[in-house]
C-alpha cells in the first residue's frame, strides 16, 4: 500500500512538473507570445492598432451621376459617402452576365443616366468584395479583380443595372439580379443635388467646377524606435549586428534577416529571404497574411486602404495607402511616408517597408486653403501635362515634416497616360469656396 502511495505521489509530481513546463514555454492564451522556433516573431508591445482586411477595403471615391451631364464626387469619410456605402453593402447581387467593354457607350450612359459609381483604384479581388457586399459566389466572376462598381437607372426609369468592371479593361459583369429598386438608386443620387458640381472631362476624370476649400493641418507625430522594430522583427535582437552604409543608412542583421533604416527619411525596409518555391502564390491568401503580419509587427497608425495588389514572379506585392480624414497621404521619394508595402511569398513576408514616423491623431493647428477648380484648374492641367493625356486627378495630402509634427499639404495629384504624374498646388483661402467637400 505504501509503495502504491509513493508511486502515485511521484506520478503527481512528474505530471505537475510537465504542466508547469508547458505553461512556462507556451504561456496561457492571451497572456503574450513566447518563441517556440526560429521562424516565429516576438510581439513585445502594441505599437499600432490591429485591423481586419474588411477595414482596409473601401472605394477611393464615389461618383454620383445625376443625368443631364451633371455629376458630383464624394470622398471617404464624408457623410453621404458613408451613408450610401453602408446601404449598398447590405444589398444582394447575383447571377452575373459577362459582357464586352465595347457593348455600350459608357460615357453617354454616364452623361444621361442617374447612377452611383464606386472607384477601387488598384482593384479588389471579387473574393474579398464578397466580405464587404452580399455577392453570391460565381465560378467565372469570382476569379476577377474589380476596379469599378456602377449602379444606374435606365433611360425609361424602369430598371436598375449593377455593373462590375474588370481591371483587365476588356470585360464587364452585370448582376442580373440585385435587390436595388429604382427608388433606392434615385434616393442615393438625390444626395448629390445640393453638393458641389463636378465636370466630366474627356470621359476620363472629374474636376470641380469651382475652387475646393480644404484643410491644411499640422498633425502631431511620433517615431518608432529602431529598438522597437528590432524587438518585433528578430528572433533574438541581442545577436543582431549593426552595419553602417556609405549613404548614411544602417543595417541590422542576424545573418538571415535584415532591417535597413534610412535615418534621413525615417524609413525602414525589412527583408526575410525565403527559399524559392515552385508553387504559385495565392494572391488573396498572401494579402490576408500580409494584413496579419502588419497587425503583429507595427500595427496601423490610422486609416489605410488597399491600394495595390500585384503578382510578382515569386509572390505578391501589396501596398496599403494611408488616409487622413478624406484624402490619401502621398508617398514621395524625397520624404517616404504614407504607405505600408509588403512582398509576400507563400503567405510569408519577405519584404516589409514603412515609415518609422506615425501620426498620433491630434492636430497642432490647421488652416483652410483652396484647391483650384474649373477653368483655372484646366489651364494648369494643360500647362503641366505638356500634351500628355491625363488619366486621373484626385486630391491628396503631401506630407512635410516640421518641428510641430507633420504638415499635410493638399494638392491635386494628376496621373498621365504614359505613367508620369505631377501635382497642382493650393492657394490661401479667401472668401467663400466655390466647391467644398
Amino acid at each position: 500500500m505504501k509503495e502504491r502511495l509513493k508511486s502515485a505521489a511521484l506520478a503527481a509530481l512528474v505530471l505537475g512538473s510537465l504542466v508547469q513546463s508547458y505553461f512556462l514555454i507556451y504561456r496561457l492564451p492571451g497572456s503574450g507570445t513566447v518563441l517556440t522556433s526560429e521562424t516565429s516573431y516576438v510581439q513585445t508591445e502594441n505599437m499600432g492598432q490591429e485591423e481586419s482586411v474588411e477595414d482596409l477595403i473601401f472605394p477611393d471615391r464615389m461618383i454620383i451621376h445625376m443625368g443631364e451631364n451633371k455629376h458630383t464626387v464624394f470622398y471617404p469619410g464624408t457623410t453621404f459617402y458613408d451613408l450610401i456605402l453602408s446601404r449598398l453593402e447590405g444589398r444582394a447581387f447575383e447571377n452575373y452576365q459577362r459582357r464586352s467593354i465595347q457593348s455600350a457607350d459608357w460615357n453617354a450612359i454616364r452623361q444621361q443616366n442617374k447612377g452611383i459609381e464606386l472607384s477601387f483604384s488598384g482593384g479588389v479581388p471579387v473574393t474579398l468584395l464578397e466580405r464587404l457586399m452580399r455577392i453570391t459566389p460565381d465560378p467565372v466572376f469570382r476569379a476577377e479583380t474589380i476596379n469599378r462598381i456602377w449602379i444606374y437607372i435606365d433611360k425609361q426609369g424602369s430598371k436598375t443595372h449593377a455593373l462590375f468592371f474588370s481591371t483587365r479593361g476588356d470585360v464587364v459583369y452585370e448582376a442580373t439580379q440585385a435587390d436595388l429598386t429604382v427608388e433606392d438608386v434615385a434616393q442615393h443620387v438625390a444626395f448629390g443635388i445640393s453638393s458641389p458640381p463636378y465636370e466630366m472631362v474627356e470621359g476620363d476624370y472629374y474636376i470641380p467646377q469651382g475652387d475646393m476649400e480644404v484643410e491644411q493641418p499640422v498633425v502631431l507625430s511620433g517615431l518608432f524606435t529602431i529598438e522597437q522594430m528590432q524587438r518585433n522583427l528578430f528572433f533574438d535582437p541581442s545577436i543582431t549586428r549593426n552595419i553602417q552604409e556609405k549613404d548614411g543608412s544602417e543595417i541590422y542583421t542576424d545573418s538571415k534577416r535584415s532591417l535597413q533604416v534610412k535615418q534621413e527619411q525615417r524609413w525602414m525596409s525589412y527583408t526575410d529571404p525565403a527559399a524559392p518555391s515552385s508553387e504559385q502564390s495565392d494572391a488573396v491568401r498572401d494579402l490576408l497574411a500580409g494584413v496579419e503580419f502588419v497587425n503583429q509587427h507595427g500595427g496601423w497608425d490610422g486609416r489605410y486602404r488597399l491600394a495595390l495588389q500585384s503578382s510578382l514572379d515569386y509572390g505578391t506585392k501589396v501596398v496599403f495607402q494611408q488616409y487622413y480624414k478624406s484624402f490619401p497621404v502621398l508617398d514621395k521619394p524625397a520624404f517616404r511616408f504614407g504607405t505600408i508595402q509588403l512582398e509576400m511569398q507563400q503567405e510569408t513576408a519577405s519584404v516589409y517597408e514603412r515609415s518609422l514616423l506615425y501620426l498620433k491623431g491630434g492636430e497642432h493647428s490647421s488652416h483652410k486653403v483652396m484647391l483650384p477648380g474649373g477653368e483655372k484648374l484646366k489651364q494648369q492641367l494643360v500647362k503641366q501635362a505638356e500634351g500628355q493625356a491625363i488619366r486621373d486627378i484626385s486630391p491628396v495630402y503631401v506630407p512635410k515634416l516640421i518641428d510641430q509634427g507633420i504638415e499635410l499639404v493638399p494638392v491635386w495629384r494628376v496621373k498621365l497616360e504614359n505613367g508620369g504624374e505631377f501635382t497642382v498646388g493650393a492657394s490661401p483661402a479667401s472668401g467663400t469656396a466655390g466647391a467644398g467637400r
